[in-house]
């Protein structure tokens, strides 16, 4: 058995609400986007996964680069996903990339995932002056083109790795989102609850207790990482809302993951005032 695990992602980041925050009004996706968060382009976050008491790999995300075509800014992000040597039952070496607009749209995603003898590609092209996502899917080496294909595009799209980031620059008011995602060629949604009261994190590579931010959700989906269901997470309490814990449930259980090394200009964990 193989596991995989998720940030954002993305830390990935968001979903089903419980009985006791239940929010009078849902926002739709279009009317989100709160805050003045900010982006920076050379940030490096790096984050330990434990699986209970076990650590099984590392996490590593970063935003490569920011340029403009045809009048648009968009920014380039990677996530590097490998487990630990000698774990048994996982051996996961994943690389996940996003371009995004400065409101975090996708506008493009490449999945790669690395097998004993060779490694596969997803690709996701948005579209959306001609309102088409286009598939791609193969083997890169030897190069073998699996699925070419499209479809239509409805909506402004996240893909598995690009809502790590709109969660991330969304805090700043108290309210809920229901967010259109595209993940293993399905459209989605993943609902994410934004909090507002302070809380004290505690993390191995801080020695005081950091200011956060939470937000919670579920997907009734299973994306790419193997995130399914709850999670919850607690984002620095400043412009740079760094996510400094995630817990979420994937396939075979819960996971944590801590942030353990970051770069960022000028940025470090903002102390929270007990």
């Amino acid at each position: 058995m193989k596991l995989s695990f998720k940030f954002l992602i993305i830390f990935l980041t968001v979903v089903l609400i419980s009985t006791q925050f239940l929010f009078p009004k849902v926002k739709s996706f279009e009317s989100g986007f709160y805050s003045n968060k900010k982006l920076q382009v050379g940030e490096e976050l790096t984050y330990v996964v434990s699986y209970s008491l076990i650590k099984l790999g590392e996490v590593k995300l970063k935003i490569k680069d920011k340029k403009v075509s045809n009048g648009k800014t968009y920014y380039s992000t990677i996530a590097y996903i490998d487990s630990y040597s000698g774990i048994p039952f996982v051996n996961l070496h994943q690389i996940y990339e996003s371009k995004i607009t400065e409101e975090c749209i996708s506008l493009f995603f490449r999945g790669i995932v690395k097998e004993e003898k060779y490694s596969t590609f997803t690709e996701y092209n948005f579209d959306y002056d001609k309102s088409k996502i286009n598939v791609r899917k193969g083997k890169i080496r030897p190069y073998e083109l699996w699925t070419d294909s499209s479809t239509t595009l409805e909506k402004k799209y996240q893909d598995g790795l690009s809502i790590f980031y709109y969660a991330r620059m969304n805090f700043g008011k108290k309210h809920s989102v229901n967010v259109p995602c595209f993940v293993k060629e399905e459209k989605v949604f993943t609902k994410i609850n934004f909090y507002t009261e302070n809380i004290p994190v505690s993390i191995d590579a801080v020695d005081y207790d950091i200011d956060c931010l939470r937000l919670d959700g579920e997907t009734d989906f299973v994306s790419v990482f193997g995130l399914t269901g709850y999670f919850e997470g607690w984002f620095s309490n400043d412009e740079a809302s760094i996510p400094i814990v995630a817990k979420m449930k994937v396939i075979i259980g819960n996971v944590t993951l801590e942030l353990k090394n970051w770069k960022r200009e000028g940025w470090k964990p903002p102390k929270h005032n007990s």
